[in-house]
């Protein structure tokens, strides 16, 4: 298993501009990037330093499960040009994460849009060689309306659109803070997993007994927290890595592990960033390889 270990770009590294990035994440020892877009200036880039694209952003994918047709329509239009661009320059999977533009709106009624507006694009990515990444981060509170973060709402998106296009980023840390079982999810969706976040989540017991599972709280939360529990780089959650690594070897995984870096100790400041990027390359190195 020869599994490249890469980053999503956070804030302060970003303002670095690529060629900086390339040669800060190079020096740590990554090989992969994940990267907001793609361009021919950035595909070059990663080419002239060897870094693997884990993944590129596609936009416009909140109105590809708008209450608009017409914004559908074009939503539809815009990803699929965005995919075969992906795949010219070198890009295999493309990143999604389905929240809404209302968030109000009802998970199933999202569903209802989803299977009215995935099969195109799920065809281009056939005819490309791209796979899509679909993020299960559960969106914004109190209401979570992301379409695709649980089990339940993941089977029914694969049974409305069954394309074999259409995968998951495996993000752990989204599981645990869910009560989610992260490994079953892997084991039943192994065939989907098309990119794994290094990402983990720490449970904070005082403060769920505290604010409960809800976090009902009277004050803010901290950063990259909602109180009874907080995002962290891996290695210092709930995530068994040796774990994670023996079921990606299992099934002969392709893509990629990207640290994303949402932890606020590692948060602020360039050097703060690159630290938290070392740290969590540190921890997954040693069972990631």
């Amino acid at each position: 298993m020869n599994t490249p270990i890469g980053a999503r770009i956070p804030s302060k590294l970003r303002a670095e501009g690529m060629p900086r990035v390339s040669e800060l994440l190079k020096s740590i020892g990554l090989t992969a990037i994940d990267l907001p877009e793609i361009n021919e200036e950035i595909a070059e880039v990663c080419r002239r330093k060897e870094l693997t694209i884990g993944t590129v952003d596609l936009k416009d994918v909140a109105q590809t499960i708008s209450r608009d047709s017409d914004k559908r329509k074009r939503a539809v239009e815009s990803v699929c040009n965005q995919i075969a661009q992906i795949s010219r320059l070198g890009g295999k999977v493309a990143f999604v994460c389905l929240v809404p533009e209302d968030v109000y709106q009802p998970i199933a009624a999202s569903l209802e849009y989803f299977e009215e507006s995935f099969p195109a694009i799920a065809k281009t990515c056939e005819e490309n060689g791209v796979r899509i990444a679909i993020e299960g981060w559960p969106g914004p509170g109190p209401h979570y309306p992301t379409l695709g973060y649980t089990p339940e709402v993941w089977r029914a998106m694969f049974r409305a659109v069954p394309s074999s296009a259409l995968g998951l980023c495996f993000d752990p840390s989204h599981l645990i803070r869910l009560g989610i079982d992260y490994l079953r999810v892997f084991d039943e969706f192994s065939d989907r997993i098309v990119h794994c976040h290094g990402k983990d989540t720490e449970l904070l017991h005082e403060q769920q007994y505290l604010y409960g599972i809800m976090a009902a709280r009277l004050d803010a939360a901290p950063a990259f927290s909602e109180g009874p529990w907080r995002y962290c780089i891996p290695g210092t959650g709930e995530v068994d890595w040796a774990r994670v690594a023996y079921r990606l070897q299992r099934i002969d995984y392709k893509g990629c592990v990207s640290i994303e870096l949402e932890d606020a100790r590692y948060f602020g400041t360039l050097d703060d960033e690159l630290n938290g990027i070392r740290k969590a390359y540190a921890h997954l190195s040693g069972h990631i390889s």
